[in-house]
């Protein structure tokens, strides 16, 4: 059990961190209401997730390795606390167009991407 929770601690540390990286990338060009770069992680993460996902299907990776990944590296690179947070705002500041455009592409592309993800990896 240990060594799943350091699997988990260690890939958590690295997606934390990957995520912190693109927020201050998006965040230091773009000055906006909108949250592009929850939008962009999480987005990415869905495309990653299901590209993975497929490739896992047909290459042995070790469920320690896999712990490590999904759950680590890209339970916290993706974030869906942040993605509710940023919506209540959007809607509490009257930017209700916003909230509609994020809302809708978050899960709707997200849902596409993890599908692309896991399409493009059978191709390979």
């Amino acid at each position: 059990m240990i060594i799943k929770l350091l699997a988990v601690a260690f890939g958590g540390s690295i997606g934390a961190v990957l995520r912190f990286l693109i927020y201050e990338l998006i965040e230091s060009k773009y000055h906006s209401d909108f949250p592009w770069a929850t939008l962009t992680v999480n987005l990415l993460g869905s495309l990653v997730i299901g590209f993975l996902w497929g490739y896992f299907a047909r290459t042995y990776v070790t469920p320690g390795m896999r712990l490590l990944i999904f759950v680590g590296i890209l339970g916290s690179f993706t974030t869906f606390s942040t993605f509710a947070f940023d919506n209540f705002s959007l809607l509490k500041s009257g930017e209700f167009t916003y909230m509609t455009i994020y809302f809708l592409a978050t899960n709707v592309f997200g849902i596409l991407l993890a599908i692309g993800g896991y399409l493009l990896s059978k191709s390979i």
